[in-house]
């Protein structure tokens, strides 16, 4: 079954590759019917799998199925063997369940778009590399979907390819994570050279027996962790290596809902907790990612306050909230990590697609403030949008309020010190910002007067193949959160055993959540005060903070910074190369070899006069020298 939650998408991928490749005019309805259909398998695969571990007893809720034999060197035989287990469960869950409503959507959204079967064939391919990641019971499975899914986001963030920016955007993406996972890389080949296995189980089992016998290497299992978490920093868009996912708004905008919202993005965060037995050994580790989430998630945070494009104020929003993520895992809250991982799938698909129905409705126009009043003209994506703004701003009793509090509180009650106050304080001051800049867009967008010329525009609802998902995903972030409510989190019992149903909770928590919610409030009556109350004041402000407003909308100048420090320089030392070892050395080797041939032609040519007494003295020579050589030969 496990196999065959793969191979569903993979068939869907050959069947309108195919169909790609044939040139033949395929309709988006029946490509995404196909496509559709398969993550609709897997899906059903994945919720019968989910039931029979729950149904299991609790030290048996696990399932392995070796699909074939993968590698074999010498001793070491390696199968390509998958497994599903609590984590996998709920992974699965998300990447079928989340991708199926994108790929529904994507019928409508890429109704008139030159090559559909194309466009399906990827959207499967990066499905079924992300479930490879998923499932992979060892660390060269998990690689093959790691590799998989960046291949797939340069294929999608630069689908529309004839156009230069978006096809820069894709190449972006694609070489930030090669250098994110040659970290990656490194890290596995130094825990294979420590433990001699690259199974998850295995490697477990290694850790363990090393650790009782006192010879585990602490020092350098902390170097391949943090290896480990570089390629998670390119994957997951973090510090310094974020600048590839807000260029990735590139892409169709299911391409963004799916990369952002349930599959690639989350892959870094996956593999944390997937191998929290090695980064619980190493304190020094665990620092890193709760600092790099807590640093990346107010960072980002301040860029999306002023920005203008509908999808780049999603794509710092997704930076930022991956930061929460890593700042979970960091301090050693896998569970509440997760928790956050399933209720953002939620609501940043709803809302990324929202932004695509608003798109849609407006013909191709992104710039929130060439919108407004188009709550009349898209009733329905007006309140589904509504919803993911309240659910990612943090306003109880909707899902980003439990899974954001429950981070927040294991930040603050952590055993880190005066870091854990520390990093509570970011994650607040981020959760106000986040409630701010949502509300900011959602106004700008779709309330107060029309900013667009109505005799140019004509603002449309979307179809319901595009309108429904937005209403599934809508509910699902509204009764997402009731999954992990403090004292009774079902998640937090299903993935770690450790939340029983009713366990009394510390008080100061629900002193924490209280002003949680209302930091939430607060962002959100600010952003509505703002920019529906008082519209004059963003533009005061900007005036009279132009200089900080600059740097923001420039996202603190760092991809410029990287254009001068690292591009500019590469750039120059490849031409360098170029022309010394390329052309000079390489190419006057090469070259040299064919000139010497020409010449010992061109003299050689010389002696073909066409006489045949020429030709007759130089085979008599020859005879000559030869008849010469052997009696020197025999004399000495």
């Amino acid at each position: 079954m496990l196999g065959l939650m793969l191979a569903l998408p993979l068939a869907g991928f050959l069947v309108n590759g195919v169909a790609a490749l044939g040139g033949r005019k395929v309709s988006a309805k029946l490509a995404g019917t196909i496509a559709s259909a398969a993550i609709f398998g897997s899906f059903l695969i994945a919720v019968s799998k989910f039931l029979e571990l729950r149904a299991a007893e609790e030290s048996a809720r696990i399932a392995s199925e070796t699909v074939f034999q993968w590698i074999t060197v010498g001793d070491f035989s390696l199968p390509f063997k998958l497994t599903v287990d609590p984590l996998g469960s709920v992974m699965t869950l998300v990447v079928t369940g989340v991708g199926f409503l994108i790929h529904v959507y994507s019928i409508g959204y890429m109704d008139h778009d030159r090559t559909p079967p194309k466009f399906f064939a990827y959207l499967n391919l990066f499905t079924f590399a992300m479930l490879a990641l998923v499932l992979g019971a060892s660390f060269p499975v998990l690689f093959l979907g790691w590799e998989g899914v960046g291949l797939c986001s340069y294929l999608l963030i630069g689908y529309w390819y004839d156009d230069i920016a978006k096809a820069s955007a894709g190449k972006k993406a694609f070489v930030v994570n090669r250098i994110g996972d040659l970290g990656f890389l490194v890290g596995i080949f130094i825990l294979f050279g420590m433990f001699g296995t690259l199974d998850f189980a295995g490697l477990k089992e290694a850790v363990h027996a090393q650790q009782s016998a006192g010879t585990l290497n602490v020092a350098l299992l902390t170097a391949a962790t943090m290896c480990l978490f570089i390629g998670a920093m390119g994957k997951s868009a973090q510090i310094p290596l974020y600048v590839w996912l807000p260029d990735a708004m590139a892409g169709p905008t299911p391409v963004s809902a799916l990369i952002h919202a349930a599959t690639m993005v989350t892959a870094g965060v996956y593999m944390v907790a997937r191998l929290n037995f090695l980064f619980s050994l190493c304190p020094e580790s665990l620092m890193l990612v709760s600092g790099t989430g807590a640093a990346t998630a107010i960072f980002a945070a301040t860029i999306a306050i002023v920005q203008r494009d509908i999808k780049k104020v999603l794509a710092y929003s997704t930076v930022s909230q991956l930061g929460y993520m890593f700042m979970a895992v960091g301090v050693g809250a896998y569970a509440a990590g997760i928790f956050h991982l399933v209720t953002h799938a939620f609501f940043k698909a709803l809302l990324f697609l929202g932004s695509g129905s608003v798109i849609h409705g407006m013909h191709e126009e992104q710039d929130i403030l060439k919108m407004g009043g188009l709550k009349k003209y898209m009733p329905r994506t007006y309140v589904t949008f509504v919803i993911g703004t309240i659910a990612i701003a943090g306003i109880p009793p909707l899902a980003g309020f439990f899974s954001k509090d429950e981070i927040l509180w294991e930040a603050f009650s952590s055993r880190m010190g005066m870091a854990g106050p520390a990093l509570w304080a970011v994650g607040a001051l981020t959760a106000l910002l986040t409630a701010f800049y949502m509300t900011r867009l959602t106004c700008l967008t779709f309330l107060g007067k029309p900013r667009f010329d109505p005799h140019h525009a004509h603002p449309h609802e979307s179809p319901n193949t595009m309108v429904v998902p937005l209403m599934i995903l809508a509910a699902l972030s509204i009764v997402g959160g009731f999954l992990g409510v403090p004292g009774h989190s079902m998640i937090g019992e299903w993935l770690i055993h450790a939340e029983p149903a009713g366990e009394a909770h510390d008080s100061l928590e629900y002193v924490l959540m209280t002003l949680s919610a209302l930091i939430a409030f607060a962002g959100v009556g600010l952003g509505y005060f703002m920019y529906v109350k008082r519209p004059d004041l963003p533009e005061k402000f900007q005036s009279s903070l132009q200089a900080a407003y600059r740097v923001l909308f420039n996202k603190y100048y760092i991809d410029e910074l990287y254009e001068a420090l690292l591009v500019r320089p590469v750039a120059w030392l490849a031409d360098v190369c170029w022309k010394i070892f390329d052309v000079i050395f390489v190419d006057g080797f090469v070259l040299g070899l064919a000139k010497v041939s020409k010449a010992s032609g061109e003299a050689a040519r010389l002696i073909q006069t066409g006489a045949v007494q020429i030709y007759a003295a130089f085979i008599l020579t020859g005879l000559i020298a030869t008849v010469g050589y052997f009696i020197y030969v025999a004399r000495h």
